[in-house]
């Protein structure tokens, strides 16, 4: 799988590559770019007092993954023919991880435009959804496995404690224009700028909705003096991160502003896609307080 990866997000295309995989009789995506590997399941070592969603631990060659159920952490009954199950070998969020799903089928490459975002309608897995594609009459629903990672263990997550230990900062009235996906995420960055003195803030939930605000803004006035600096995601409906830097840098107006993307999918792998669309900084969830520094660096 390794070898299909790679070119999509560099010139920053707005194209990614979704592994299917299902649960019960319902289907789910994860992202190319965080699969490792996808193997047959292997003995699992339980671990005394681990989380409920938490399985037990795997030996991959040489490197010791939790593994967690997927099933159980979305609320589905177990797998009926657990000897067909399969192991996705996943990393992101400088983690790796192995999430135990019931089938894998196909590999399907689409457009960020083709994802929906879940309305309140359907939004029965609450805010694990991150996303609804349409495809052959089928929905496939894209997980937001970064909550089901911090809702087993929070320490990885975003938290205000990461900002703290810059000590007491000086409040800024400076804009800031941020596109977060997640809803879990956009409330934890707004808390922690918040605390690193950051006021202005403007959230959008994709990259697209973000770039039409900074053309809006721009078309009125001269935008350095409306926004100081636009943080970023990668994974987002309509319009994806690496698309809505490459859209900013190439546009005459909005290129003066530096743009940070702040994603778990920032790897020693994966960071040139960042770079060939533009980026002025790249810096991996959830490091707020490196986020933090950068945003510093560039403003003040």
């Amino acid at each position: 799988m390794n070898d299909q990866k790679g070119i999509l997000l560099e010139s920053g295309t707005n194209e990614l590559e979704i592994v299917e995989f299902g649960i019960g009789n319902s289907k789910f995506g994860i992202n190319v770019i965080k699969v490792r590997e996808i193997i047959n399941p292997v003995p699992i070592t339980p671990i005394p007092h681990a989380h409920p969603n938490v399985e037990g631990i795997i030996e991959i060659r040489g490197e010791v993954l939790p593994v967690v159920d997927i099933a159980k952490a979305l609320g589905f009954a177990k797998s009926e023919t657990p000897e067909n199950d399969k192991y996705i070998v996943a990393e992101f969020n400088k983690l790796k991880i192995v999430f135990h799903v019931h089938t894998v089928t196909q590999i399907h490459r689409i457009s960020w435009m083709q994802i929906e975002k879940p309305t309140d309608m359907y939004k029965g897995l609450e805010s694990q959804i991150t996303g609804v594609v349409k495809l052959n009459g089928e929905m496939i629903l894209l997980l937001d496995f970064e909550k089901i990672v911090v809702d087993i263990n929070p320490d990885s997550g975003i938290t205000v404690q990461r900002v703290a230990k810059l000590g007491k900062r000086e409040r800024s009235t400076k804009r800031l224009v941020i596109a977060e996906d997640s809803v879990l995420l956009r409330k934890l960055i707004h808390e922690t700028l918040n605390e690193a003195g950051y006021i202005n803030l403007e959230f959008f939930e994709n990259g697209k909705d973000a770039l039409d605000y900074l053309i809006s803004v721009s078309e009125k006035n001269n935008i350095a003096d409306e926004v100081k600096l636009v943080i970023t995601d990668i994974e987002m409906p309509q319009m994806d991160g690496h698309h809505l830097t490459r859209r900013v840098k190439e546009d005459q107006n909005l290129k003066v502003l530096p743009v940070i993307i702040f994603s778990s999918l920032i790897t020693d792998d994966l960071r040139h896609k960042g770079e060939m669309v533009g980026a002025d900084f790249q810096v991996s969830k959830p490091e707020i307080g490196e986020l933090v520094k950068k945003i510093d660096e560039l403003i003040l």
